[in-house]
C-alpha cells in the first residue's frame, strides 16, 4: 500500500463522494475509482459500500483508522527529521486523562512554550488505555495517566498529589444529604463506571462482596459524559473529585473509606525524542520533585 493511495481512500472516506473526492486531490474521477479498485484488489476485501454516497464497510472502517495513525505517524517522523538539531523547534505531541493535575502539567507546557516559542504543542485527551496505546504506536511522545495503570514498560514521573474518587449525584439526590458514601449506600442505586478494566478492579475491590450486588447501568470514556447521563437522572457515577462539578445542579461526595489514586508522567522507555521533546523532558524532570 502506497501512502498517496491512503490518502486518497482516506479523502473519499471523508467526504462519502468519489466526485468531491477528486476534486480535492486534483485528479479525475476515473483515475481515482481506479486507484481504489487496485487498492480493493490489493487487500481482497470491499473498503466501500457503492451508492448515492460512499459509506465505509467493516473493513474499511477498519482501514480507515489505521490509515489515520499511519498518516499521523509519517507527519510527525517528518516534522522530527526536518527539525534544526541546533534548535529547538517543532511540534511535541503530548496526552492526558482528565485529572486535575493537568493544571500543573499546563503550567510546565506554559514555561517552555515561554522560553520556546518556535515550539507547538499538539494534545490529545483521553483515558489511560486509549492513550497508552497511542504512545506504543509512536503518535504521543509523552502522557499523563491517572493510576491504577499499567506502567511496567515505560520510564515515568509520579506527581507530587493524589486524586480521589467520589460519587456525582443530583444535589436534591436522598444520598446528598451525606457527608460521605459507603458501599452499602449505593446497593440500589444505578450506578455508572468508568469503563477502564483497571478501575473496575480497584472498586471491585473497594466494595468487596458487595460488588456484585452492583446495579452497573452504564460505564463512561471521559467525564463530561458521564456528568450528563446523571443530570439527566440516569443513575450515580464514580468520578474524580477536582472534575466532579461540571452542572450546578450536581455535587460530589468523597468515599468511605477513601479511594485515592496517584498520577504520572510517562514515555517509552529507550524512547529517541526530537530535539524538542528531550529539551522538554528535561523541564518536566526539573518541575517536578
Amino acid at each position: 500500500m502506497e501512502l498517496r493511495v491512503l490518502k486518497y481512500f482516506l479523502t473519499i472516506a471523508r467526504e462519502e463522494n468519489i466526485t468531491r473526492a477528486a476534486e480535492i486531490l486534483h485528479i479525475t474521477q476515473p483515475t481515482l475509482s481506479r486507484q481504489i479498485m487496485q487498492l480493493e484488489e490489493e487487500l481482497g476485501v470491499k473498503l466501500f459500500h457503492r451508492g448515492a454516497r460512499f459509506s465505509l464497510t467493516e473493513k474499511g472502517l477498519l482501514l480507515r483508522r489505521r490509515t489515520e495513525e499511519i498518516l499521523d505517524l509519517t507527519m510527525k517522523t517528518e516534522q522530527e527529521i526536518k527539525e534544526d538539531l541546533q534548535d529547538i523547534n517543532g511540534t511535541i505531541y503530548l496526552g492526558g486523562g482528565e485529572t486535575y493535575a493537568m493544571h500543573l502539567w499546563a503550567k510546565i507546557i506554559k514555561k517552555f512554550s515561554d522560553e520556546n516559542p518556535s515550539v507547538n504543542f499538539d494534545f490529545f485527551s483521553g483515558n489511560a488505555d486509549d492513550l497508552k496505546d497511542r504512545m506504543d504506536n509512536g503518535l504521543i511522545d509523552m502522557v499523563l495517566l491517572i493510576e491504577p495503570v499499567d506502567i511496567e514498560k515505560y520510564d515515568f514521573i509520579r506527581l507530587p498529589t493524589v486524586e480521589k474518587f467520589g460519587i456525582l449525584m443530583h444535589k436534591d439526590s436522598p444520598l446528598a444529604r451525606n457527608e460521605t458514601i459507603r458501599a452499602e449506600d449505593l446497593l440500589d442505586k444505578p450506578i455508572i463506571l468508568s469503563r477502564r478494566n483497571l478501575v473496575q478492579k480497584q472498586m471491585m475491590r473497594w466494595f468487596g462482596k458487595q460488588y456484585k450486588s452492583l446495579n452497573i447501568i452504564a460505564t463512561y470514556n471521559l467525564l463530561y459524559n458521564a456528568a450528563i447521563m446523571v443530570q439527566e437522572n440516569l443513575g450515580y457515577a464514580f468520578v474524580l473529585e477536582n472534575l466532579s462539578t461540571p452542572r450546578d445542579n450536581l455535587c460530589f461526595k468523597p468515599l468511605e473509606p477513601p479511594f485515592e489514586v496517584g498520577v504520572v508522567i510517562a514515555w517509552k522507555k529507550y524512547q529517541v525524542f526530537s530535539p524538542a521533546t528531550k529539551a522538554f523532558l528535561e523541564l518536566v524532570k526539573k518541575e517536578i520533585p
